[in-house]
């Protein structure tokens, strides 16, 4: 939407409204606004010119945030706002532009703002699902950690700290990212992290034999929590619970690509072959900087309808996702016909496997399934009948595993 405005100069030092339609469905606005403007800076305070101002109220009149002449295009979104607009739900009506003509030129001046619509829709965003506070052992607090996933680029994280879940009762808003509600139920015997329930525990995290675990863990679904086993093949802190159907997905890599995580694949991998259907995650683990750790690696790249916690979520445990090594690596996905990675299908021979495969960088794609490995070139592939089917790349002369995708499931 584009409204070619014109501010004569008898209206220099004036606030007024424009009002433009918002549709139904939309979940963000964007009014960018254009005008000449001769001097910028420190020269149009010693020689005035046109000088425009800008703020945005909503269609019942509510004031939703003013920035002056700083910015040229400003936005309000259900889930990330311009610094100084609220962040909240869109709703349709007649919203109004706030006009504040600071200074216009003797002849007066034109203005076109461009009003852009985001609907909802799937999207592909990424995030990171194990990370620590100083709630327990970390060393930065909420805001810290959220701002620098964000300027990692990121678009949501659990927070997920051991046995504690008192964080989650006042998670600091942080724009444009959203928070995982995580704890890390951290056991002797193995790690996992709940996601989904603030308080995935009810009265108590002690369990200190299999039926108590057990317990504990239908406690925390009843409440909606998922569960993860963490970093199941570690060298010091692996899971050692004699039971392997505790858990609804697969924390494969934890931290940077190394030995503990090619053995968490396997593991999965074999689990895979058992008959289970897992989704594999990834977190970082981060506590503190380090030369090798850092937020977003590794990375989950989420196929999600919208960037609400309960829709990125969903999307996990659906299996639409995969894990990459930041969220400047590679992006994969698996197609059948009208089907994606996580899903379960009907194995058909017409039917090719689409792999998607996509980086800044050469890659070589390696297909795993129940029955076999073997390099593959993106695209169409050929399939035997086999119970699952997922990829995992390399670069394309290395042999350090920089992303694997989740399996499509075949009947």
């Amino acid at each position: 939407m584009v409204i070619e405005h014109f501010i004569p100069h008898d209206r220099e030092g004036q606030y007024y409204t424009l009002p433009f339609s918002v549709p139904e469905g939309a979940i963000k606005v964007t009014v960018k606004y254009e005008y000449y403007r001769p001097t910028k800076g420190l020269l149009s305070d010693l020689k005035p010119s046109n000088c425009i101002d800008i703020g945005l109220m909503d269609e019942t009149g509510q004031f939703l945030g003013w920035s002056g002449s700083a910015h040229s295009a400003i936005s309000v979104g259900e889930y990330s706002s311009t610094v100084g607009y609220i962040t909240r739900k869109i709703t349709p009506g007649e919203w109004r532009i706030i006009v504040g003509a600071y200074h216009v030129a003797e002849k007066g001046v034109n203005v076109k703002y461009t009003i852009d619509f985001e609907y909802r829709g799937e999207k592909l965003l990424f995030g990171d699902l194990h990370i620590h506070t100083r709630a327990s052992d970390g060393v930065f607090d909420a805001s810290k950690v959220a701002n620098i996933a964000k300027e990692n680029g990121l678009d949501f994280i659990a927070i997920a700290n051991h046995n504690n879940y008192a964080e989650n009762l006042s998670l600091p808003a942080v724009n444009g990212i959203t928070y995982i509600p995580a704890v890390e139920w951290t056991h002797y015997l193995g790690h996992m992290n709940f996601f989904g329930a603030v308080n995935p525990f009810g009265d108590t995290f002690i369990a200190n034999n299999k039926e108590e675990m057990h317990a504990l863990l239908n406690k925390a679904r009843s409440l909606g929590a998922v569960i993860s086993v963490n970093h199941p093949k570690c060298g010091f802190l692996p899971y050692m619970w004699e039971d392997d159907t505790a858990f609804d997905m697969v924390e494969i890599w934890n931290g940077p690509m190394r030995p503990t995580n090619v053995r968490g694949i396997a593991y999965w991998t074999e689990l895979l072959k058992s008959g289970r259907k897992l989704p594999a995650v990834g977190g970082s683990d981060y506590h503190r900087p380090g030369r090798f750790i850092y937020i977003g690696n590794p990375a989950n790249g989420v196929y999600s309808p919208s960037q609400s916690a309960e829709d990125i979520l969903n999307s996990i445990k659906s299996g639409h996702s995969f894990v990459t090594e930041s969220k400047d690596g590679p992006v994969l996905n698996l197609r059948y016909g009208d089907f994606r990675m996580g899903d379960t299908v009907e194995y058909k021979e017409v039917t090719d496997l689409i792999v998607e495969a996509e980086c800044r960088y050469p890659l070589k794609v390696i297909l795993v399934t129940d029955k076999y490995e073997k390099e593959i070139k993106p695209g169409p592939v050929k399939l035997d009948k086999v119970k699952f089917a997922y990829i995992k790349v390399t670069k394309k002369h290395g042999k350090k595993i920089r992303a694997v995708s989740n399996p499509i499931y075949f009947e």
